[in-house]
């Protein structure tokens, strides 16, 4: 029994030693993350304070002012649509002529070899199909009307 005594009285002394308090260091980075996080939680409430407040007193406004602010709000987003979609289709536009304009004249844009590529295999299937139907058209006579 007192042998047990004296095993477990080194092990409890380790615990108690390793217990320190913690370094300086690792004081400063917590109350460095506290003081983060508590100023975001205090700068999150006030923006969900001032968008309420904001919102409260915009809502007269709009309920007021909706028979001409709807329309005018669906046709600048039409409107905006519209200008994306037109400038995206000349910009694809300008693109395909100027990347056609390239393999044209050789300078082998990116892509040229797929479409080399796929050119020889049409190519390819279009003899086939050639040698395949002559027989076919040959043995075929067109009666006269």
């Amino acid at each position: 029994m007192a042998d047990l005594h004296q095993h477990q009285q080194p092990m409890t002394r380790n615990l108690h030693e390793s217990s320190s308090s913690p370094s300086t260091r690792q004081t400063v980075r917590f109350l460095t993350a506290a003081t983060i996080g508590m100023s975001l939680l205090v700068l999150s409430g006030l923006t969900l304070t001032g968008t309420v407040i904001g919102l409260v007193v915009a809502t007269p406004l709009m309920v007021l002012f909706s028979p001409v602010l709807v329309p005018a709000v669906i046709t600048m987003c039409l409107l905006t649509a519209g200008f994306l979609f037109s400038g995206g289709c000349g910009v694809a536009a300008a693109t395909a002529l100027s990347w056609i304009y390239r393999y044209v004249t050789g300078k082998h844009p990116m892509g040229a070899d797929k479409v080399d590529y796929a050119r020889v295999m049409i190519s390819d299937k279009a003899k086939e199909l050639e040698h395949y139907a002559q027989p076919q058209t040959d043995q075929t006579t067109i009666a006269p009307y």
